[in-house]
């Protein structure tokens, strides 16, 4: 499997019911489509995966399926806080058509490193379906270190890894460390301009569900071989991504799907929704993100070929 472009984690809508709002979750899914994203992954961090059931969590993964009828690949998010329900997840997404899985440490438990190998291990060994690690040691508590890396460089179905840290040096590291072994995707959004100079070619992009056409954008840019253009168009999308970034980055998300004329709801309780002082300050960098906005060839192909 060959990683490349926007992949968006989309956010999961609910209705005042507290309800998954499928229909929202469609609009959502076609319009990162419509921008030109590769990829949509549906049951991340960005998703609330933590707050659905695992009825919900299958619904959701049926409801992206059907919506992108094999337009651009499929990433379902696994996490779970333990390897047998982690596997179950994988096998359900597999079962769906999927073309790989996002796997981030188990949360909370705090995993040694020696575990959280045997637990990747465990997994890789137990399904066929790509598998994408997901380094964010801020939510999981756990970093994906270089001796899980190392000891997981045989374990076929493992491909790439998502790499959310913040910590600019990682990307040097497993570039320096294992070349090709495993695609690195950047999972920072603040970050990207950086990660694509080096010459990583997909992004999941947290912010894409509601700025996805300028997330394409500066990865675009960087495939015509403008770097100036895909500076330019971080640049616009910088004050938003770093106020994401910044503590609550769900909530920012589904504020900026409401400025975007994507209305999805509410987070799910225990976050709550963003004040008005917080409101006014993702509208005034979100409207800075949108304000101008070059389509190059690349999304002009993209749009006729749908």
């Amino acid at each position: 499997m060959v990683l490349k472009g926007v992949y968006v984690p989309v956010v999961t809508p609910f209705n005042d019911d507290d309800e998954i709002d499928h229909a929202a979750l469609a609009t959502v899914v076609n319009s990162v489509l419509d921008a030109g994203a590769t990829g949509v992954v549906p049951c991340g961090s960005t998703g609330e995966f933590y707050a659905l059931s695992d009825i919900e969590r299958l619904d959701v993964l049926r409801t992206v399926h059907d919506t992108v009828q094999k337009r651009v690949q499929l990433v379902a998010g696994s996490n779970a806080g333990s390897t047998r329900d982690v596997i179950r997840h994988m096998r359900a997404a597999a079962e769906l058509g999927y073309d790989a899985v996002m796997l981030a440490p188990p949360y909370y438990s705090l995993p040694s490193q020696a575990e959280l190998l045997t637990h990747f291990r465990s997994v890789a060994a137990a399904v066929e379906i790509p598998i994408i690690l997901y380094n964010f040691p801020a939510r999981a508590g756990v970093e994906i270190g270089y001796e899980v890396l190392d000891g997981l460089q045989d374990a076929d179905t493992v491909v790439a890894i998502k790499e959310s840290s913040g910590d600019i040096g990682r990307l040097h590291q497993m570039l320096d460390r294992y070349g090709d072994r495993y695609q690195l995707v950047c999972g920072a959004d603040d970050q990207a301009f950086e990660f694509a100079a080096w010459g990583v070619r997909s992004w999941i992009a947290g912010i894409g569900s509601c700025v996805p056409r300028q997330c394409v954008a500066v990865l675009d840019a960087l495939e015509r071989g403008d770097l100036a253009g895909s500076r330019s168009a971080m640049l616009r999308l910088m004050p938003l991504a770093s106020e994401a970034e910044r503590g609550k980055f769900i909530q920012t998300v589904k504020y900026g799907c409401e400025l975007a004329g994507l209305p999805v709801g509410h987070v799910r309780a225990p976050l709550c929704d963003l004040d008005g002082r917080e409101k006014a300050t993702v509208r005034r960098v979100f409207e800075f993100a949108t304000a101008e906005v070059k389509l190059g060839p690349l999304d002009g192909e993209r749009a006729g070929a749908r």
